[in-house]
């Protein structure tokens, strides 16, 4: 190859094509003063460009549907912030434009995030681009996004918004590489959704010339600058030989040897079930409820609408496992009805289970409809708490499920590396672990999961946190109950043999992976699993812990 790039694979497959750039971010409107007598007229403008940018948003929510649709609405809910509105309102009062007072008004809350903690400060890509949406439709100018393009290409950004990855077009968009972002990022989720090859994180990939031709292997992370016809060709030779090996294994997820793993498909609602079923997924293995909650930040659902979306995930399954995340709301997800407004920094504040024991009645409202969902249908349901730090926690969420009669197992998230360390203890009152390496790494690391500067801590390929999931594992071993996996990791073919071998005992992806993580374990045996484990954990570095397994793996 001439050149040769290495960033994050986040998405599997390769894809050839040219160079296409994400449209340019909108200048900054003019400081202008304006008339007294037309700050009535400007405010109003401000206020229809906001909704009309919230509507739009919400649209390509309902048309992408699943991940991509409560990544969208909560984006939404971020255009017609009160308190940003009433800024804007401020300013254009003492006589700026309406296009400048949004452009300064999202600044002012764009330096507040920053300086708010690394969880919040990655939220500053998808505020900028609400701004540039609304600063775009005031000056009447096209909204930055994707390029148009009648040929396939491969799509370049220094970071894509949720919205512009939500709507791509896999007939048109080969593959995408950005400069920043982590593998847990928002658009690394939905890449892997679309089944779109994706590399992020990747040093100056924004560089690349438009109409250069690359090659992006979503699997290594390598992008290939110009690659000629005999580098092309061992490329689509690899690929295809990947597909090979998916194609030829069917059936439940298992070692070589005949060791059970339970491959499970992760959803964020009902549209989300077909491509799980198409996958051949064994159940459900992360049900996240909260696109219900985030349709009306004001107010919780009712206890019928709940039933209803419940109930159609779990008919799906007749005979398989669905296992739900009541209501994971704060930091990033924040809803006015019962997450505080003026934490220093809700990572780690008043969010999860936190929340919902400081309002029972929405705990206990939607564990109810899980029941009443549940009732008469030959599903096992299984129920499970996000963000829980000890035994007192899991101990009050066994509590709240047991007082709403639900005939369900009930277990925890393990994502603070407290409830990991102790999880013999924590296991005293629940019947299951689900780790969720997104937020242990995050956690552990003190490294937030969107911003790419310290992507490599979000790596799952840490030893510290591989150590973190053999703790957890082992713990339920010696307690004779389950601890699957339902974070990204999970998704990576390779990563997915380390952690059967640490003892996992189900894993949990994206719809989009199972395929190759059935491939690949069906290739191993469990003792192999069980020394690639170890390598990993004996190694310095996520680098080194990837290739240590890797080796071990290949006879090397």
């Amino acid at each position: 190859m001439k050149t040769t790039l290495r960033g994050l694979g986040v998405s599997h497959g390769v894809a050839i094509g040219q160079v296409r750039h994400m449209g340019t971010a909108v200048l900054e409107p003019p400081a202008k003063q304006i008339p007294a007598g037309d700050a009535k007229r400007e405010q109003g403008r401000a206020r229809q460009a906001v909704d009309a940018v919230a509507a739009d948003l919400n649209a390509r929510g309902h048309l992408a549907g699943g991940e991509a649709q409560h990544v969208l609405e909560a984006q939404a809910l971020m255009a017609q912030d009160p308190e940003l509105m009433a800024d804007v309102e401020r300013r254009i009062a003492v006589g700026s434009t309406a296009e400048r007072a949004v452009y300064d008004a999202f600044a002012s809350y764009r330096a507040l995030l920053a300086g708010a903690g690394e969880y919040l400060a990655g939220r500053v890509a998808d505020l900028d681009d609400v701004r540039n949406r609304i600063v775009a439709r005031l000056l009447g100018v096209p909204m930055p996004g994707v390029p148009d393009s009648d040929e396939p290409y491969v799509l370049i950004a220094r970071d894509l918004a949720p919205a512009d990855t939500a709507l791509l077009d896999p007939g048109l968009v080969l593959g995408f590489v950005t400069e920043e972002g982590g593998p847990t990022s928002h658009s690394a989720i939905l890449a892997r959704a679309l089944g779109v090859p994706a590399v992020v994180a990747l040093p100056g990939a924004c560089e690349l010339g438009e109409e250069t031709v690359i090659a992006v292997d979503g699997s290594t992370g390598e992008v290939f600058v110009e690659p000629d016809g005999e580098e092309r060709a061992e490329l689509a030779r690899m690929a295809a030989e990947r597909r090979t090996a998916m194609e030829a294994v069917s059936g439940p997820g298992a070692t070589s040897d005949g060791h059970k793993v339970p491959l499970l498909a992760n959803i964020g609602g009902p549209v989300d079930v077909p491509a799980a079923v198409a996958a051949g997924a064994e159940g459900i293995g992360l049900f996240r409820t909260e696109f219900l909650f985030l349709e009306d930040s004001s107010r919780a659902p009712s206890e019928a609408k709940q039933v209803e979306v419940y109930r159609q995930v779990l008919e799906a399954f007749p005979e398989r496992r669905v296992v739900v995340r009541v209501l994971d709301a704060g930091a990033d997800k924040p809803l006015d009805f019962l997450t505080p407004s003026d934490e220093p920094n809700p990572a780690l504040g008043v969010r999860g289970l936190r929340a919902l024991l400081d309002h029972p009645e929405v705990l206990r409202t939607q564990l109810t409809a899980l029941s009443k969902a549940a009732e008469g249908l030959p599903v096992y349901l299984e129920v499970m708490a996000p963000m829980v730090a000890d035994r007192s926690d899991a101990r009050a969420f066994a509590q709240a499920c047991r007082e709403a009669g639900l005939k369900a197992k009930f277990g925890v998230m393990v994502e603070v590396p407290s409830a990991a360390l102790r999880a013999r203890s924590v296991l005293q009152e629940v019947e299951f672990l689900s780790l969720g390496t997104n937020d242990l790494a995050q956690y552990t690391f003190a490294a937030d999961r969107q911003v790419g500067a310290v992507s490599r801590l979000q790596d799952p390929w840490q030893p510290a946190l591989l150590d973190l999931v053999a703790v957890a594992a082992e713990a339920a071993r010696a307690e004779g109950k389950g601890c699957g996996v339902c974070g990204e990791a999970a998704a990576d073919p390779l990563l997915a043999c380390a952690l059967t071998g640490l003892g996992v005992t189900s894993l949990s992806m994206g719809a989009a992976s199972i395929p190759y993580v059935r491939a690949a374990l069906a290739k191993y045996t469990l003792a192999q699993c069980e020394r690639a484990a170890a390598a990993a954990r004996a190694a310095d570095g996520a680098d080194e812990a990837r290739a240590a397994a890797q080796g071990v793996l290949s006879g090397e």
